[in-house]
């Protein structure tokens, strides 16, 4: 890659995270939406975790999965969330290159990890409608641990790939990020290097990542509503589409979120830093209402919980 300028990025020792521009007085009201909205997200992914581990009846594979998808939602909030609420109050808001290269890493990692365990349960929908028969054999607890290790593999290989092109452009214009996390966009910005080798790096990991798991996920429901349509029962139907339309939820809001960050005009960095919010904080806080409400299992599982705790009062 080209260097443009004298400095590169050995020479940096912080970022300047701009935020989302904001008037002064709303610095404490923006601080309260986004302490209330992880405190949900808290709330509602570490509910979902305990009622998973703690109810042997939800010890099935698709919850399995949900339980990683809950980790998964905490984690990749939790990594960019804190510090930018922390920034909104700062007058320095700034963040370390050593910080700056883990939050990109571990936020990275945990959106592929996300998008490839969200596959795998659209694969389990479709072992569990299409061929119940071998859903036991298919589906075991060694096949789940495998499916969920390798969506983690892959996303460490795309996280190492993505902070690899990203941390070694050459910083000689700016440390000003315009964003209120570490991107790989804004960072490529401020960066006085060719940045074709980013873009095609970038480019390719989309491809790769986004091409097999829509696939994946667009096929098993293709095989799945053809064979729902084939069960001559009103209710038998309503039973196995009613086991697919939380995760259809969970998927349609992931992938819209996301599609409307990138989808946002590059020239209106306040707007996508709002489209970003909505995937960061509205995402992972939703995921675990849709599938409570949405789930009986799952609402079944809430109500012998409370039922054992008033028993022991």
């Amino acid at each position: 890659m080209g260097d443009k300028g004298g400095n590169n990025h050995s020479e940096v020792t912080d970022f300047i995270l701009v935020g989302i521009r904001v008037r002064p007085e709303f610095h404490v009201l923006l601080f309260l939406l986004f302490l209330v909205i992880y405190g949900m997200v808290l709330l509602g992914n570490l509910s979902m975790i305990g009622i998973i581990v703690t109810d042997p009846r939800l010890n099935t594979p698709m919850y399995f999965f949900l339980g990683n998808l809950s980790v998964i939602d905490l984690s990749y909030c939790t990594v960019i969330v804190p510090k930018a609420m922390a920034n909104i109050l700062s007058q320095k808001k700034t963040i370390s290159f050593a910080g700056c290269v883990a939050q990109l890493f571990l936020y990275a990692l945990f959106m592929v990890t996300e998008a490839f365990v969200l596959a795998a349960m659209a694969y389990d929908r479709f072992i569990a409608i299409c061929n119940p028969l071998l859903y036991s054999v298919r589906m075991s607890r060694s096949v789940c641990v495998q499916l969920v290790a390798g969506s983690y593999l892959c996303g460490w290989v795309s996280s190492i790939l993505q902070i690899s092109v990203t941390f070694s452009m050459s910083f000689c214009a700016s440390r000003v990020i315009d964003h209120f996390y570490c991107d790989s966009n804004p960072i490529e910005k401020i960066s006085c290097s060719n940045i074709f080798i980013n873009k095609l790096v970038s480019f390719s990991l989309a491809v790769l990542i986004i091409l097999p798991t829509i696939v994946v996920i667009v096929v098993s429901y293709m095989y799945i509503v053809s064979t729902v349509l084939k069960i001559p029962s009103r209710e038998g139907r309503k039973k196995a589409f009613s086991t697919c339309s939380s995760h259809l939820g969970v998927v349609s809001l992931l992938y819209g979120t996301v599609s409307f960050v990138y989808l946002t005009p590059p020239n209106n960095p306040e707007l996508r830093k709002v489209a970003s919010v909505c995937y960061i904080l509205f995402t992972p806080m939703l995921n675990p209402l849709i599938y409570s409400l949405r789930n009986k299992d799952v609402k079944d599982a809430v109500r012998r919980i409370l039922w054992r705790k008033k028993m022991l009062v």
